[in-house]
Formats: C-alpha cells, structure tokens, sequence
C-alpha cells in the first residue's frame, strides 16, 4: 500500500482559520451596518417632518392661521399631504401648534429648519 497517495479535501485547522476570518469580518461589519441603518432611519424621519412642516405652512396660509392656533393631522390630510407619514422608527409624530416645529417621539429625530 502507497503512503505517498494524499487525500483530498480540508482539514479541520483549515476551516477553523476560514471561519475565524468570517467572524473577524463580520464583527466589523455589523456595526457599521446598524449605525448606517440607523442614521437612514433619521434622514427619513426628518423628511417626514419638513413634509409635514410643508403641509402645515400650506394649510396656514389657505386658512389664515395665527400664532398659537392648532393645527392637527386630519387639517393636513389628504388635502395637503396625501398620507399620514409614519417615522421609521416606530416614532409617533405630533403636529404642533402653528409658531413651532413637528416633532416625532424618537430621541434624536429632530427638524431644523
């Protein structure tokens, strides 16, 4: 019988170190990936609420609004925006009066005009 004859295929150090790497990378990734979907998820919201802010200057100006009057959603839609937006986050999105920004509920989710 032939020693010399090798068999083929991986051996079990050579997987672990392959699988070491994939562990490596992926724990570099994943971070970057939720921080990247997370600012997403703030751009989109901030949108949401210049969307907003839009429809309510629009609804200000048709209805001669004054400072401290309330403007709520059902002014705004469909009228003025065509759908109750929804924060991406899960956030809740308020209005407000007529001298003040919308808000949404999320930490951090804040419009700037």
């Amino acid at each position: 019988m032939r020693r010399d004859v090798r068999r083929k295929g991986f051996t079990l150090i050579e997987i672990m170190i392959v699988v070491l790497i994939i562990a490596i990378l992926l724990a570099i990734a994943i971070p970057n990936f939720m921080r990247a979907r997370l600012v997403s998820q703030e751009k989109a919201c901030i949108s949401n609420l210049d969307k907003i802010e839009g429809g309510k200057e629009q609804f200000i100006m048709e209805h001669n609004k004054g400072v401290g009057d309330v403007v709520a959603f059902g002014d705004l839609v469909p009228a003025y925006i065509k759908a109750m937006p929804e924060c991406p986050s899960s956030g809740k999105y308020a209005v407000e009066a007529v001298n003040a920004m919308p808000t949404c509920s999320v930490a951090g989710h804040v419009y700037h005009q």
